[in-house]
């Protein structure tokens, strides 16, 4: 009779192992997933690689068989109707891009119950003005040198979004920079600053702070209670047509829809958008 539990905790812990190895390698059951990919900009600059992000991540649902919903309109950020996206993917969003305050506690509800979020490249230069929505990201927009060919390091070979990218990538993008960085992300992949033209170099060198030869190009973390995932690479409309770089995004949404499958509602706590997080 004592062998019994014995087997049964055996047997649960052989299934707590097979789900960990599931998830370290990235199997998803992409039919079930649902993606918001939202393209909203302010007044400002707006990228013409817009179009071009939304027609590649259309392309990559239709190949692993996941749904795309992609809008520019504020008014999807509801509680109720965000409940259906495994995760959100902000492609090459710009300054403010909600309309009310409630749109914005919705959206923090949202990632506080579990929820995922993509950005991809100018996404660091989205809603300036909120605070909570910055630390999420892992940081703000403050510069970029000019449009030209970088050398970027693989320094998280663990990690899913670097699974098949080269250890040092050579491609044509914006190296961004960043201010109000938040502490808690984990890097995968570096700009090597030392690739950079010598044009820029006095005001690329005040922009990298206490950075040396590498700045963040590429992170992760789990914040308030979702799992985010930023790529700063994809200025170019190309981009979207490159194994490469289409590689890296699907991967980074892939890692992200694992995490974000079971969100818990109770769980979001916010009442005003820019509480303190818990």
């Amino acid at each position: 009779m004592k062998k019994f539990p014995f087997f049964i905790a055996f047997l649960l812990m052989l299934c707590v192992g097979v789900f960990a190895h599931a998830q370290k390698n990235g199997d998803i059951k992409w039919k079930n997933v649902k993606v918001l990919v939202y393209t909203k900009n302010g007044k400002g600059y707006v990228h013409d690689n817009i179009e071009s992000a939304v027609k590649a991540i259309e392309k990559l649902g239709k190949e692993k068989g996941f749904s795309v919903v992609a809008s520019n309109d504020a008014a999807v950020f509801t509680e109720d109707n965000l409940k259906q996206y495994t995760f959100l993917l902000f492609a090459n969003t710009n300054n403010d891009v909600f309309d009310t305050n409630d749109q914005r506690l919705a959206f923090r509800k949202y990632i506080e119950a579990g929820g995922g979020f993509v950005g991809l490249h100018s996404v660091l230069g989205t809603e300036r003005n909120w605070t909570w929505f910055k630390m999420m990201l892992g940081g703000s927009f403050a510069w970029h040198p000019k449009f030209q060919p970088l050398s970027i390091k693989v320094i998280d070979p663990s990690h899913a979004s670097v699974k098949n990218v080269p250890s040092t990538w050579s491609k044509e993008d914006e190296c961004y920079f960043m201010k109000e960085m938040y502490p808690g992300i984990k890097v995968t992949l570096a700009h090597d600053l030392t690739s950079l033209r010598k044009d820029e170099e006095e005001k690329m060198k005040a922009n990298a702070g206490s950075f040396a030869r590498y700045y963040p190009a590429s992170w992760y973390h789990t914040f308030d209670g979702g799992t985010i995932w930023i790529t700063t690479l994809g200025h170019d409309k190309k981009d979207y047509e490159d194994p490469t770089y289409l590689n890296h995004i699907l991967q980074g949404m892939q890692f992200v829809a694992l995490a974000s499958q079971k969100r818990d509602e109770t769980k979001a706590y916010a009442k005003e958008m820019n509480e303190d997080v818990r």
